[in-house]
């Protein structure tokens, strides 16, 4: 599963990981996605998105309705 949230677009973002003796190796910072199962009603079947835990809130509080619809609106298949 990549790292890439549907609704919200959130990415691994990347920089440095600095030791004690001050030494930089690069690293990742994923966002923590989750894969959720939800009833579409309008479509009358079960959606399975990639979302992190920010949008999973997000689809709480507006709706799965309109959260398909935004992502269907930045280009994403659901």
């Amino acid at each position: 599963m990549s790292a890439h949230c549907q609704l919200t677009g959130a990415k691994p973002g990347f920089g440095n990981s600095i030791s004690h003796s001050h030494r930089r190796t690069s690293r990742r910072f994923d966002p923590n996605i989750q894969s959720k199962r939800y009833w579409l009603p309008s479509e009358g079947r079960n959606v399975r998105l990639t979302l992190s835990t920010k949008a999973i809130k997000t689809v709480d509080a507006i709706d799965i309705e309109a959260a398909v619809a935004r992502i269907r609106a930045r280009g994403g298949k659901v």
